[in-house]
């Protein structure tokens, strides 16, 4: 009982102390209150039909004019699969490569692979595969992907370790 009493001491304690170093005066007599009034006054006003348009509140907003961006031109052709390979693949092939993944650009990681087949290297990409050495996800974890965009990824790294 004691321990409560101390406990509910102090926390009067607290609330006194705040109270005679605080000066009594709230934010808004700083001026916060009007400055949060204007930064939330709307920024215009709808006309309800068949009536005439209220005055604006204040003076119109000046909007800059943005120059018009012209599409990019490729410099060059990037080869095909690299830009999937960058978004869904290079996370886990990234040299050392992830969970037992062959590294990207690695030869003699991909050479067991390879052969395989180029079909049962699709099926795993495709389907995905999990096995000894590693855990491939289907589609690498993008199902969102075309199956012919998840290939041209797959041919895109096999290209890269030179086989």
């Amino acid at each position: 009982m004691l321990l409560v009493g101390v406990f509910v001491g102090i926390i009067v304690g607290i609330i006194l102390l705040g109270d005679l170093v605080g000066d009594g005066e709230s934010a808004e007599a700083g001026g916060a209150h009007s400055m949060i009034e204007e930064r939330i006054q709307p920024v215009g006003q709808v006309a309800v039909t068949g009536g005439p348009a209220p005055a604006p509140a204040s003076a119109p907003i000046a909007v800059a004019q943005v120059p018009a961006v012209a599409a990019a031109a490729p410099a060059q052709a990037a080869a095909p699969g690299s830009a999937i390979y960058e978004q869904a693949c290079a996370l886990c092939h990234v040299p050392p490569g992830l969970a037992g993944a062959p590294a990207f650009g690695d030869a003699a990681s991909w050479a067991p692979r390879i052969a395989q087949g180029p079909d049962v290297l699709a099926e795993h990409v495709i389907n995905g595969y999990q096995g000894s050495t590693g855990v491939m996800p289907p589609k690498g974890g993008r199902v969102d992907l075309s199956d012919e965009d998840v290939l041209a990824a797959m041919q895109y790294m096999i290209d890269a370790a030179g086989q």
